[in-house]
């Protein structure tokens, strides 16, 4: 649906003190990789109806989930120029725009998200964001937490041994790519969609993401082996095109931002409530739950942090600074 632009005539008082007046019928949709009923997908529900109360109705969110609208990439790219769409995004996937973001995806960079999310408010990320949305990208929702990224396989994985010769799903971002080939696997880059029809044919060996992602996606099917390697605090952003926000009402994108951030805080709430039921479910399925020593794993993974020269000097000393604070 386009964005539709209408002048408001004769305002009432009585809307005037209810909410803002905004100055346009805003549609907006939101596109995302997860299914119904997905901690995702539960949290832009709860943002659509924060954002109708919040506009009195005057400004919609269109749900588009299970790739509907397209690969991550390719919906990215659609925000890019300028189209009305905001999508879900890690910052590994924002490393052509400023490499220093990447570390923010780097393994075993923390166990604790609230640091992490600490960070998304600091002074160094807001010169960050800045930077971005002079190259066309507007970033709405920083304090989102998709989860913390585990292991499934076809294959009891206990070691970063376990996992030589294994093509293991990642997302197409250079980090976990790295993360994932750091620990001896072989990381095949896909979109999500594309996961299980993968797993059943046998190209890939295995998929790594938050449990609420594996078991909705039902990769649980196809893959009975769960490694619980924690291996990344998974925060994301929800961020859309410069271009279009450049066409909203300033009262449009500040209530965005806070109710996105209301949403943000949904999305913590869930997170910590869902791994244990989940992993009870997964179990109850018949999947073999392996909790592994994370010393080799974090050994492995810490080589990821010399593969970037392009990243200012210091950096990694610099953010673990600020997570220690």
């Amino acid at each position: 649906m386009k964005h539709v632009i209408k002048s408001l005539l004769g305002a009432t008082t009585a809307l005037m003190m209810a909410v803002p007046a905004f100055a346009a019928d805003t549609t907006v949709r939101i596109a995302y990789e997860n299914n119904p009923g997905e901690p995702a997908d539960l949290v832009m529900h709860r943002w659509a109806d924060l954002v109708a109360e919040a506009s009195n109705g005057e400004v919609e969110l269109e749900l588009y989930p299970s790739s509907q609208l397209g690969a991550k990439k390719d919906v990215i790219e659609q925000a890019m120029l300028g189209v009305n769409v905001i999508t879900i995004a890690d910052v590994g996937f924002l490393t052509d725009y400023d490499a220093d973001l990447g570390i923010l995806f780097g393994p075993y960079l923390t166990d604790d998200a609230a640091q992490l999310f600490k960070i998304y408010e600091s002074d160094w990320f807001k010169e960050k964001d800045a930077k971005l949305q002079e190259q066309g990208i507007h970033i709405v929702i920083s304090n989102y937490l998709y989860g913390t990224r585990q292991l499934l396989a076809t294959k009891k994985i206990e070691t970063p041994a376990d996992m030589a010769g294994l093509k293991i799903r990642t997302p197409n971002n250079i980090m976990q790519i790295r993360a994932i080939e750091a620990m001896g696997g072989t990381a095949t880059p896909m979109p999500l969609g594309d996961v299980y029809p993968a797993l059943t044919q046998g190209t890939i060996d295995g998929v790594e993401n938050p449990l609420p992602v594996l078991y909705g996606q039902k990769l649980h099917e196809q893959a009975k082996e769960l490694s619980m390697i924690s291996y990344l605090q998974n925060t994301s952003l929800w961020l859309g095109g410069q271009a279009y926000f450049d066409t909203l009402d300033p009262s449009v994108i500040e209530m965005l931002h806070e109710t996105g951030r209301e949403a943000g805080l949904y999305s913590q709430e869930l997170a910590a409530k869902q791994d244990a039921k989940i992993l009870e479910e997964m179990q109850a399925a018949g999947v073999n739950v392996t909790y592994p020593d994370l010393a080799p794993f974090k050994d492995a993974a810490m080589k990821v942090y010399g593969e970037f020269p392009e990243w200012s000097e210091g950096l990694y000393e610099e953010i673990q600074t600020q997570l220690a604070q």
